[in-house]
């Protein structure tokens, strides 16, 4: 959320934000509903004054008469509070409904563009692939080499359900760890985290009102997350930090659930867009300063960069365009990992920094130097997300007998080279 003060003098960054974002949003709605709101509550803080005024009065009013009729009086203000009063509750209503909406700025090195289709890609790695055989897609490898059940899957938990099994299961485990441990050797704090959430932090977080329709409801206060940026952004909710202990610097495991409400049709087979799925995230809290947050979204970007190249999987980064941002991020990359069986790179990652958006709605705040509070800067990224990455290691790495090697960092968690038939 932005700061209303800053919108009235940057309203027309802030109008110009909206556009390049492809978010309809009138600021100048927002200001007329702010001038309403400040009226009314000047009006019922007069109406208050006035009636303290009339309490002390009646309190020293040593005749009767004269009693009754400042209480008459008072009894006529009080109705006219409750009215203005209510006014300004259905005022305030709108004007948070209006803030909320209000999307951040855009960083002026993002491209214009409507859509992930006109994203810009910033760099390549890795060379793909060159098979002298037919290469098979995901779902057949895993399947003949009994690593998926897609069947049971979906009679077990409907569309898009799946089991992995055996060393896919093993793999796993093995890609979580070596996040963990890639990432604790940089200075990150492990978390595991909670994946019911109540919902003031997908409020906060911005996933809330408008990306409700992705998110499974458990109740009216509660919401299973789609990431664990969602509970990290919570852990410090309404505090006071230490600039001091400024960088925060987590990585939090998770399990997590999407709708995928707006991929009809999209990726129906496999294991490319699922509901369950698990990720390891990074997310950064930092001093309100800019630079320092341009800094730390390199640093993010960077960290994936090299698991993906320990994992030695070609992709490429792509700088998203206005139409691809979120309402509160500042400036975005996505990570796609090659997929030779699509013949193109597929998204597997995407740091985001938002600036004071996110910790003003969720209240993280710092004491700085000059004794001034300050909201905190926020920061995250994918370290990785199983079981999406299977789908890229999986088909970069088949052989031509249809075994799959296993990259080398993870094979001293899983204790093979090669997943092979059991096929006899």
């Amino acid at each position: 959320m932005l700061d209303i003060k800053f919108i009235r003098e940057n309203k027309d960054a802030v109008q110009a934000g909206a556009q390049k974002k492809r978010i309809d949003f009138s600021v100048e709605e927002l200001l007329k509903i702010d001038d309403e709101r400040k009226a009314a509550l000047i009006t019922v803080e007069r109406m208050k004054a006035e009636q303290n005024s009339f309490t002390e009065n009646i309190a020293k009013c040593p005749n009767k008469l004269d009693k009754e009729k400042l209480i008459g009086e008072m009894k006529v203000l009080k109705v006219d509070l409750q009215k203005n009063e209510a006014d300004l509750k259905k005022i305030m209503t709108q004007w948070r409904a209006l803030m909320v909406r209000t999307p951040n700025i855009p960083d002026m090195s993002v491209p214009e563009g409507k859509d992930d289709a006109d994203n810009v890609e910033q760099t390549v790695w890795g060379e793909k692939p060159q098979f002298d055989f037919e290469p098979k897609d995901h779902i057949e490898l895993m399947q003949n080499l009994d690593l998926v059940d897609l069947k049971r899957g979906v009679k077990t938990a409907g569309f898009r359900g799946y089991f992995l099994k055996n060393e896919a299961a093993r793999l796993s485990l093995a890609l979580w760890q070596f996040a963990l441990d890639t990432m604790v050797a940089k200075g990150f704090t492990p978390l595991l985290v909670p994946s019911l959430v109540k919902k003031e932090p997908f409020l906060g977080t911005g996933y809330l009102p408008q990306g409700k329709e992705d998110l499974y409801e458990v109740d009216e206060e509660t919401y299973l997350t789609g990431t664990a940026e969602v509970p990290v952004m919570a852990y410090h909710m309404d505090e006071v930090l230490e600039k001091k202990d400024l960088p925060l610097k987590f990585v939090a495991f998770s399990p997590c659930f999407r709708k995928e409400a707006g991929s009809y049709g999209k990726d129906t087979k496999g294991l490319v867009r699922v509901h369950e799925f698990f990720k390891v995230e990074q997310v950064i809290l930092c001093e309100a300063d800019h630079q320092q947050s341009v800094e730390f979204h390199e640093e993010i970007r960077q960290n994936s960069e090299e698991l993906m190249q320990a994992l030695q999987l070609p992709y490429r980064v792509v700088v998203n365009c206005g139409g691809d941002l979120g309402l509160g991020q500042v400036k975005k990359y996505d990570i796609e990992a090659w997929v030779p069986s699509q013949n193109k790179y597929r998204e597997t990652h995407s740091a985001s920094y938002f600036h004071d958006f996110q910790t003003r709605r969720l209240n993280i705040k710092y004491k700085d130097d000059d004794g001034k509070l300050k909201f905190a800067h926020s920061l995250n990224n994918t370290v990785i997300a199983t079981p999406r990455i299977l789908v890229s290691l999986m088909e970069n790495n088949q052989l031509e007998d249809g075994s799959i090697k296993i990259p080398e960092v993870l094979q001293k968690y899983i204790g093979i080279e090669i997943i092979q038939s059991r096929k006899k």
